[in-house]
């Protein structure tokens, strides 16, 4: 008899394999990191047959901590990180080129003449996104420009294009499949149709004999080989989506914002897509089998976790990333010093691929203590700004934040988060909700579990933060943040 499912995410640092039981708790988990690759400023890649092999590794590893075979898992779920583009050889599984991750930055001139004197939002209607450098139509359009007879190879359908999604799938059956949500972050799918749109792929220049079939979130695709022989892979969700599903966000109004590499804020607006007016994205939430795709709003913050990691591995201030909550408590306050990573432009609410990072505020007074506060606070006032456009949007005030992800377990920086926003933050027992909305979605495939409801009554709360800060004291402070990333803006010159 199957008693588990389990769920592989493949992240923008690490992929990781966790197995859940029949309650949704996790009964083992195991996890590699891949390297990151700059091949020039703003410029980042990933190996995709070293991330592959990871993968293996990790799934390997989590069934020998349980000592169980494949044969005791009723299926697995897949989930990523989204806008990776990777395209490789149909006939030998060689990727043309390194995966060109969701955060580089190359694409920069190719949106800007897209977008032409129609602006940024030519495509916003169809797609419910801008023109910008972190999504993946325009990475492909740069392959099939860059490398050498790709765009002839592409036409015959000779190579195929994937977010780390499908590379997967196709590894494990075979398939080259897609779901709803990693295709609505490509600017290649209609929102309305849930197909690929052919004004779309004319105007960005991507051939569709090289595209995925797109299916729903929750489905089998096909059956394993391999490591994971037998097994139905039956999800795949984008990894903020899939931890949409994991927090149980089924309803209109329901949301939740997940705290890793970046920083991501989904909300539930039903079976609608719901246009922004304050620099949101629209995207497919999920979608069931057959049932209608649900949508959501989503803000989407660049550098969160990973400025953690920068402060860590480029600064030295930090020997491991858990370090940070104690250096950033030797202080009070941030002492007036503010940290605005774009090291990648800004995302939402700005959409500014001009901008490049600064601290602001520094003088003989500060210590790393200070600029540990600060990194920690630029999480919590990115968020704050992707909120205010999510309330904006939705004429919804927000009562209550469900957080999820690593960065989760620093409590000073969930205190910090509740105080900028003026609300409760709650964080659910369990935080690996990414690979948890995997789970749930490929066991509703296969009836692992009945219904939504039954998901909906595993959640439960670990913790909750309320606030503390006076309200003069935060929007004095939020009003000096608003004045730093002024200074971000227009760093890298348009020629």
């Amino acid at each position: 008899m199957t008693r588990y499912i389990a769920a592989i995410d493949q992240g923008t640092t690490s992929s990781r394999c966790i197995i859940f039981d029949g309650a949704g708790a996790i009964a083992a988990i195991d996890q590699r990191e891949h390297r990151q690759i700059f091949p020039q400023p703003g410029w980042v890649e990933h190996d995709a047959l070293e991330i592959w092999a990871n993968v293996q590794a990790t799934v390997r590893g989590a069934l020998d901590k349980l000592s169980i075979t494949p044969k005791d898992l009723a299926a697995v779920g897949i989930t990523n990180q989204r806008e990776t583009t990777l395209v490789w050889d149909k006939a030998t599984g060689a990727p043309i080129h390194n995966a060109i991750v969701w955060q580089d930055t190359r694409t920069d001139r190719l949106a800007r003449d897209l977008a032409g004197d129609l602006g940024q939002d030519r495509f916003r209607d169809r797609c419910g996104l801008p023109l910008a450098t972190y999504f993946s139509g325009p990475k492909i359009r740069w392959l099939l420009d860059e490398i050498p007879g790709a765009r002839q190879r592409a036409e015959r359908g000779e190579i195929l294009f994937g977010t780390m999604d499908t590379w997967l799938i196709w590894k494990l059956t075979g398939h080259h499949v897609t779901d709803v949500t990693n295709a609505s972050r490509t600017m290649l799918m209609n929102l309305e149709s849930l197909d690929w749109d052919p004004v779309l792929l004319e105007a960005i220049g991507v051939p569709a004999a090289m595209l995925p079939q797109i299916r729903s979130s929750s489905e089998v695709y096909g059956t394993a080989t391999g490591v994971l022989e037998g097994v139905p892979v039956a999800a795949a969700l984008g990894d903020q989506q899939a931890a949409l599903f994991g927090q149980t966000c089924f309803s209109p109004g329901e949301g939740k914002c997940t705290y890793g590499t970046g920083c991501f804020l989904l909300v539930n607006t039903g079976q609608r897509p719901v246009a922004s007016t304050h620099g949101l994205l629209t995207t497919v939430g999920y979608r069931i089998g057959q049932a209608p795709a649900v949508y959501a709003l989503e803000g989407s913050i660049a550098v969160t976790g990973s400025l953690v990691q920068w402060v860590r591995d480029n600064l030295g201030l930090i020997s491991a990333a858990s370090e940070i909550e104690g250096l950033a408590r030797s202080v009070e306050d941030n002492g007036g010093c503010y940290f605005v990573p774009a090291f990648s432009g800004l995302f939402a609410p700005y959409w500014r691929s001009d901008a490049r990072g600064v601290i602001a505020g520094l003088t003989g007074y500060i210590t790393k203590g200070h600029i540990a506060r600060a990194v920690l606070e630029a999480t919590a006032w990115q968020t704050r700004e992707v909120v205010e456009a999510m309330v904006a949007d939705s004429s919804v005030t927000l009562t209550t934040l469900k957080v999820d992800g690593g960065m989760t377990a620093n409590t000073l920086l969930m205190q910090i988060q509740s105080d900028i926003l003026g609300a409760p933050v709650v964080r659910p027992v369990v935080t690996e909700t990414t690979c948890l909305g995997a789970a749930y979605a490929a066991g509703l495939a296969v009836g692992f579990w009945p219904d939504t409801e039954t998901l909906r009554r595993n959640w439960r709360k670990s913790a909750e933060w309320s606030p503390a800060m006076p309200p003069e004291t935060r929007e004095k402070t939020f009003k000096l943040w608003k004045k730093a990333v002024q200074r971000t803006l227009n760093w890298v010159d348009q020629d």
